[in-house]
């Protein structure tokens, strides 16, 4: 890669972090965009950071609201590229009371006003955009096989509007990226602006977590899923019986961000990130590996293996992902990084406890 200048929002998020250390051990400089001055020192003192970066490397300025119109017009002069992950997580909060503030608006709002002010910097090439498998697949393919094959080139219709009091925020998520998707695309059609955009749609995301400093910030990922199989948690009333077993790492999600911004890379496209989805891969499967991987704490009963989630079969094509930058990693590879950042964060807390 090279040394230049690219904006990175989402810095806090599960791949937005790992996005940030990828482009600082890349050679780029940075600047990273937070909401608060709280955030921007939870970034600054950690500890992974300083070890990749120069102190001139890396800057961070405040954006309190990504929604309001001209919010990046001063942070996006004189940048090179932009990176935009961040986006509302529904792990973070099961159900909403107001999903067109929680969810929609900001998807919509922030990435369009980053692209309107993008168009004000002549600087600016291409912008990659975290959406995600859900912008192009129905919200049921996450819980029954429609039979139905997605690709990074479907898209979806936007959903109704109405939303009833403690509406599932996983929903009016997924409507605030099929928002964001249509809406971006069809402000490139109209604008024509002088960068390209591209697009890249993780499922769920699964490796260790850059920002989390607990077992609290492990929950806060769709690494809840294999962790709640490993150790054996019973179901709670907001998990599903079943959910579509589509999965990436999130190196290899941070790595496709990155290298998306290369000159080899056609702009105005999509990828899917998920890994082995026509062999239907087991989310159980993550049982055997942890046997395998952490025989001491499984039979310390700290893992016991003993929980089950349902796979439920969903097609997305990802091969034009594959062969455009391959995948490094594989389901076991994910399952073996959060289940060691889980086992050394457990580690701590139980010598909290003792002191």
């Amino acid at each position: 890669m090279d040394s230049k200048l690219v904006l990175i929002t989402g810095v806090t998020g599960h791949i937005g972090f790992r996005v940030l250390q990828y482009a600082l051990e890349y050679g780029f400089a940075v600047r990273a965009v937070v909401r608060s001055q709280a955030k921007a020192d939870t970034v600054r003192s950690n500890s992974a950071l300083r070890a990749v970066h120069q102190n001139n490397q890396l800057e961070i300025v405040l954006v309190p609201d990504f929604t309001v119109p001209h919010a990046f017009d001063a942070v996006v002069q004189g940048v090179d590229y932009i990176i935009h992950c961040a986006s509302p997580i529904p792990f973070a909060a099961p159900t909403s009371d107001d999903p067109e503030n929680d969810f929609i608006r900001p998807a919509v709002n922030a990435t369009l006003g980053i692209f309107q002010s993008a168009a004000r910097a002549p600087s600016v090439k291409p912008i990659v955009i975290t959406s995600s498998c859900i912008a192009v697949a129905p919200v049921a393919a996450a819980l029954v096989d429609t039979g139905n094959t997605y690709t990074a080139d479907t898209r979806q219709p936007e959903m109704d509007g109405q939303w009833p009091p403690g509406t599932q925020s996983f929903v009016t998520y997924a409507a605030g990226k099929v928002a964001a998707l249509n809406r971006t695309e069809a402000w490139m059609r109209d604008k024509i602006p002088h960068f390209d955009a591209i697009h890249v749609m993780p499922a769920y995301v699964l490796g260790h977590v850059g920002m989390a400093d607990d077992l609290q910030g492990r929950q806060q990922s769709p690494s809840r899923l294999v962790l709640n199989v490993v150790r054996g948690r019973e179901k709670g009333n907001e998990d599903p019986p079943g959910l579509a077993m589509v999965v990436s790492h999130v190196d290899d999600c941070a790595r496709i961000h990155l290298e998306a911004l290369g000159p080899n890379i056609d702009g105005n496209q999509s990828f899917i990130i998920c890994y082995d989805c026509g062999a239907r891969p087991e989310w159980d499967e993550a049982k055997a590996i942890v046997e395998q991987n952490f025989p001491t704490a499984v039979n310390a009963g700290t893992l016991p293996c003993k929980g089950s989630l349902e796979s439920v079969v969903c097609r997305l094509d990802s091969s034009k992902t594959e062969k455009t930058f391959g995948f490094r990693h594989t389901y076991k590879d994910a399952v073996v990084s959060l289940v060691e950042q889980y086992l050394d964060l457990h580690k701590k807390q139980q010598g909290k406890r003792k002191d």
